[in-house]
């Protein structure tokens, strides 16, 4: 079955992210819409053996308001799961 980003809360410049099937030294970072361009200083590595969890993304004051989504990739570098768009203000 394929990984999900199944869920996104935005509290306080920190981004919640509840994923399914993601295994552990998978990366999830958040990716700008408008541009394409992904936010290195965002980048968050699962490190739990259980498939399914939530991650923490705190969003650095570099962070502007906009649209964006977030992208997973598994431990070999490949594209596992891409999140709905979401709008940080």
């Amino acid at each position: 079955m394929k990984p999900v980003i199944s869920s996104i809360e935005i509290e306080n410049r920190v981004v919640v992210v509840k994923y399914q099937r993601l295994m552990v030294g998978a990366k999830v970072v958040l990716v700008e819409k408008a541009s394409g361009r992904q936010l290195s200083e965002t980048v968050t590595r699962v490190a739990s053996p259980v498939p399914v969890g939530a991650l923490r993304i705190r969003l650095p004051d570099a962070i502007k308001p906009g649209t964006y989504f977030l992208r997973a990739f598994n431990g070999h570098g490949e594209d596992a799961a891409r999140s709905t768009d979401f709008e940080i203000g």
